[in-house]
């Protein structure tokens, strides 16, 4: 009987401090944070980026969608320019903070061989096009909301894991840099991955 409470008691030990050495190793995550302080925001406060140099870029990531418009997103359509994506929703604080230097950027860009998307993960095209208003978005975003493919696309090793979160795609259409949370806090580190894009051989 003692022989048994005692392998029972090992086990628990055992239990609670593989637990607590998951929490451990997650310590560091953003999400993992939330989570144990409770929070359930599913969207990242802090940030944190990922570049990939050519070589080390996978295949092209493909996705289409119907805009807010009506209009259909192909991203082969893009193909030949750097591609802006960023996934968020009108709820989301980081995606309101970083609304209008996202579009400052769209249209800084515009005419240098940059072009934007969205990808709304929630809304109707009615939020949409009211986020667009509100805070002068001036590209179309995808509606995601229904099956997520856009979202889909995105899942290999760079995916989406929370919102906000924007990729650079280069002309090829593999995806060049990932800014996990909003880019308001460090606008220029958009600037930078965009014109580093740019800048690279076809």
């Amino acid at each position: 009987m003692r022989a048994a409470q005692r392998r029972r008691s090992l086990a628990a030990l055992v239990a609670a401090l593989a637990v607590g050495a998951l929490l451990t190793g997650c310590s560091n995550d953003d999400l993992a944070k939330q989570y144990t302080s409770g929070e359930d925001k599913n969207y990242i406060a802090g940030s944190g980026v990922t570049e990939l140099k050519p070589a080390q870029r996978g295949k092209p990531v493909d996705f289409s969608g119907t805009t807010q418009d009506g209009a259909t997103f192909s991203s082969k359509a893009a193909r030949g320019k750097v591609l802006v994506v960023n996934f968020w929703y009108a709820g989301c604080p980081p995606c309101r903070a970083e609304a209008s230097d996202l579009s400052s950027f769209a249209t800084r860009y515009e005419d240098k061989g940059v072009e934007f998307i969205g990808v709304n993960t929630r809304d109707s095209a009615a939020t949409t096009k009211a986020f667009d208003s509100e805070f002068a978005v001036s590209y179309p975003s995808i509606l995601d909301a229904d099956g997520g493919a856009v979202q889909l696309a995105f899942s290999g090793s760079m995916r989406p894991n929370a919102t906000p979160t924007t990729f650079v795609i280069d002309r090829r259409g593999r995806i060049a840099a990932r800014i996990a949370g909003d880019i308001a806090a460090q606008p220029s580190t958009l600037s930078t991955l965009i014109d580093s894009t740019l800048a690279e051989d076809d």
